[in-house]
């Protein structure tokens, strides 16, 4: 049977919003019955434009509530380039419509209006990485993971911001069709497939930014070379300083110590290749310079809040969907 797929929008959203609601269209692609019905709506209905201006034609969310219980499979909230109030409305009405749909979720910052509605309390949920901590400070019973591309908690499902709308959309078709279908669309779509869910939303490299070219260098040596020690004197001597000027314009830099640095670097990689698939936690822990598997279960544990163990069982989960 045809699920129905409802994209709320409101003015100004972002239109990359819009991308996730492709997934659904690529996904009736040769079938003699489509998979989704795909509906636009907005609280009041008409033309509703979008942060850079652009209009969209929607149908008013009541036509959503008027049809009744069951009609609609999955309804998503779109996200904006900024936080913007949601409209009383709007709230109101998913409220009502939760109850009454599968699925309920947001891309981006529609996880402010899922909030607002009451929807993620006791959840939890993500939402673009610059705006989780006003998430969590503005709606303390969410449960708000920042590093994460989408969660599934229950009936409700959130992606982080931009693009991760179309991992969302790609992990809902596996879970109502199965890796196969999904896997067809992402090659249509010429976009990544398995960006799982527990995916960081950024490498640690991307987010240090240090502005010295010798700091820069040494980031990059130890992420090359993360099975050795990677000491503060062995990674000075790389960039040609001293270990004292190195510690401390490395940490006025970046932020972080060299070695808390360096273990980030060592939980990605980790996390990878634990994604991937890389059955043995013992190996992961020798290639990535942990060394022992319990200082590698520390590491993950404090700040993923999860063992490798539970990253290796979901990855086997998703290998033989």
């Amino acid at each position: 049977m045809t699920k129905r797929i409802a994209l709320v929008v409101y003015p100004g959203f972002q239109m990359i919003s819009m991308a996730a609601m492709s997934v659904f269209e690529i996904a009736n692609f040769g079938r003699d019955e489509p998979l989704y019905e795909v509906q636009v709506v907005s609280s009041r209905g008409g033309l509703v434009r979008d942060s850079a201006g652009i209009s969209v034609a929607t149908e008013a969310i009541e036509t959503i509530e008027t049809i009744g219980q069951g009609a609609f499979d999955t309804v998503l909230v779109a996200g904006a380039t900024y936080v913007v109030p949601a409209e009383p409305v709007l709230v109101d009405a998913l409220k009502r419509l939760a109850p009454k749909v599968r699925r309920i979720g947001s891309i981006c910052s529609g996880a402010f209006v899922l909030a607002d509605a009451g929807l993620l309390n006791g959840r939890r949920a993500t939402t673009h990485w610059g705006q989780a901590a006003a998430l969590q400070q503005q709606y303390p019973d969410v449960v708000v993971e920042d590093d994460r591309i989408y969660i599934n908690d229950g009936p409700v499902w959130t992606s982080a911001g931009m693009t991760a709308g179309i991992d969302l959309a790609l992990a809902l078709v596996e879970d109502d069709y199965g890796s196969e279908i999904a896997r067809d669309a992402s090659r249509l779509l010429v976009v990544h497939y398995r960006r799982t869910g527990g995916q960081s939303q950024f490498s640690t490299l991307s987010t240090l930014e240090p502005s010295s070219d010798r700091v820069r260098a040494a980031l990059a040596y130890a992420r090359e070379h993360l099975r050795e020690p990677l000491s503060v004197e062995q990674l000075a001597a790389q960039v040609h300083w001293s270990a004292r000027h190195f510690s401390r314009e490395f940490t006025l830099q970046t932020g972080l110590t060299p070695a808390k640095a360096i273990e980030k670097l060592r939980l990605e990689a980790a996390q990878a290749l634990l994604e991937a698939g890389e059955a043995s936690i013992a190996r992961v822990a020798n290639i990535t310079g942990f060394g022992d598997e319990e200082r590698m279960r520390r590491a993950f544990v404090r700040t993923l809040g999860k063992p490798p163990q539970a990253l290796l069982r979901e990855a086997r989960e998703r290998l033989r969907a």
